[in-house]
């Protein structure tokens, strides 16, 4: 039977016939990532997912499936900031292993590609991952044009990519915290920074900002698509203003997350920066989201402050989260250098690559985390 590539539906909502689709595809999609992984703590599950697909006022997305009968076994979904003056479309594809060699992969390229010129865009960008275990494997190497790590040109997504004239624009590294039975130890270093900052207030809070912050918070999101190292590759600029902010808020809270976000704020009430922590509901992870100190503010350690204070809230609000996971530019030497400190351990690399033009100013000069691009 020949595998067929059809868009998948929309709800309305889960749990009816309707939704079988995109809960296939959602499935399907865990599946591919527990098979790089070796768990599906980086998936987004149906739940997560509808939401973002509901909600598109900012960022469009769409997703193709390719069916082998009735079951799904293979998923692209197609993401892309809505701004007039935006140019790229971002593809996160997989297939299930055993479904691979039988053009499934490129197919569902083919549909994407096929959607993102639908919308007038030719640069595309996607993205691979190679476990640490994995990292190793012997044979020729491929190299980013900043940082200092490489992946092994064997690995699967990174050949397929190649294969389809992808060149690799980026390397993020994974990193991985374990925060068990470390609350004490995160609330005597926060403690202890506190008493020594001379300027600036912290601010924390759970799943809404105060409204006195919204205009200043959302000037710190938008610079969080440009401030960050990257490589080769060509973001476009996310515009933000506070019905954004409460959008994003609202649909963080429709797909069953919750974040917590603490801030630094200087004696005018402006927001110098923030950090986010994202918490899935049926997981023991929590996921570091963007973290940003905006170029006026740096020098001050409040990239620290701001991250110490913000695990001190997960332990009183979530004790149960084993461990948090953050993904940087592998250039990012500043905020690399803040979780090393902190504890964090390379738990792969993520490759970002890219089809189309290639920006030609080279690597933003800010310093941030970047959160998981691939919205897993």
């Amino acid at each position: 039977m020949p595998i067929e590539i059809r868009p998948v539906p929309v709800p309305s909502e889960l749990g009816i016939p309707e939704a079988a689709e995109f809960e296939a595809a959602a499935e399907t999609a865990a599946l591919v990532e527990e098979s790089v992984w070796g768990h599906r703590k980086f998936a987004w599950d149906a739940h997560e997912l509808l939401p973002r697909y509901r909600d598109d006022a900012y960022q469009g997305l769409a997703a193709y499936a390719a069916w082998d009968g009735d079951r799904c076994v293979g998923r692209v979904e197609c993401d892309w900031e809505r701004g007039s003056d935006a140019e790229t479309v971002d593809f996160v594809l997989g297939v299930l292993p055993d479904a691979r060699r039988r053009g499934v992969g490129s197919a569902l390229l083919d549909a994407a590609r096929a959607h993102a010129a639908g919308l007038g865009r030719s640069v595309f960008t996607a993205m691979s991952d190679v476990p640490a275990a994995a990292l190793d494997a012997p044979g020729a190497r491929l190299e980013a044009r900043d940082g200092s790590g490489s992946i092994p040109a064997s690995d699967a997504g990174a050949a397929f990519a190649v294969h389809h004239g992808f060149r690799l624009a980026q390397l993020e590294r994974l990193s991985g915290l374990t925060v068990s039975g470390r609350a004490a130890e995160f609330a005597a270093a926060s403690a202890e920074h506190e008493a020594a900052a001379t300027a600036y207030r912290l601010v924390s809070w759970i799943d809404h900002a105060p409204d006195e912050l919204l205009d200043e918070l959302a000037v710190a999101h938008a610079a969080m698509s440009t401030d960050p190292p990257s490589g080769e590759a060509t973001f476009d600029l996310e515009h933000w203003d506070a019905a954004r902010v409460r959008a994003v808020e609202e649909q963080t809270i429709a797909g069953r997350r919750t974040s917590l976000v603490t801030a630094a704020v200087d004696d005018d009430g402006r927001v110098a920066g923030f950090t986010a922590l994202m918490l899935s509901a049926e997981s023991t992870s929590a996921f570091q989201w963007d973290t940003i100190v905006l170029e006026p503010h740096r020098g001050h350690r409040l990239g620290m402050r701001m991250k110490l204070a913000n695990l001190v809230l997960l332990g009183r609000t979530a004790p149960e989260r084993t461990d948090v996971y953050t993904w940087n530019a592998d250039e990012n030497e500043h905020m690399l250098a803040i979780n090393v400190a902190l504890g964090f351990t390379v738990r792969g690399l993520s490759a970002l690559w890219q089809l189309g033009p290639t920006r030609v100013d080279g690597a933003a000069a800010g310093s941030a985390d970047t959160g998981a691009r691939t919205g897993s």
